[in-house]
């Protein structure tokens, strides 16, 4: 059985805070905002593996009012979202996402990204695409008031 999936996150800017996305710290002169590391990329990636298997978000699994999850590494929770679908009988077949952001410029780090979701999702680094956009300085990408990632996959049991 071959299921797919969608996800999307947005995390706000702020300041003194990293700037993760894809499990990568990207110099940038804001950070986002979150219980975690705000990763907003690696939450989409996760919100389509879970939705594909009807499993829920990544929120029901590591909610933010839950202290553990404080500061939590998103790479390590994608992680425990694969071992959540293996639970039940799934494997990634393959993760294609976008991140929407006006700063910082994402293009040098694709690969690291790609990389970091490939090992997470276990898999080929061929089987991971990420890709980033701007929205021409328009919403609230555009201003420069945060990121959002939205992100498809397909599993299979």
């Amino acid at each position: 059985m071959i299921r797919i999936g969608h996800g999307y996150d947005v995390h706000a800017f702020a300041e003194n805070r990293k700037c993760i996305i894809g499990g990568v710290d990207i110099p940038c002169e804001k950070g986002l905002l979150g219980h975690s590391d705000a990763d907003v990329l690696l939450h989409a990636v996760s919100d389509s593996l879970l939705g594909a298997a009807a499993l829920g978000d990544i929120g029901k699994h590591f909610p933010d009012n839950d202290s553990q999850y404080k500061n939590a590494d998103s790479l390590v929770l994608l992680g425990k979202v694969v071992d959540i679908l293996e639970e039940n009988g799934y494997r990634v077949v393959n993760s294609d996402s976008t991140v929407i952001a006006q700063m910082p410029k994402l293009a040098p780090f694709i690969d690291e990204m790609r990389s970091n979701i490939a090992c997470a999702l276990k898999i080929d680094v061929d089987c991971v695409s990420v890709k980033a956009t701007t929205e021409e300085k328009l919403g609230f990408t555009g201003r420069k008031e945060g990121i959002s990632a939205h992100s498809v996959c397909l599993i299979e049991k």
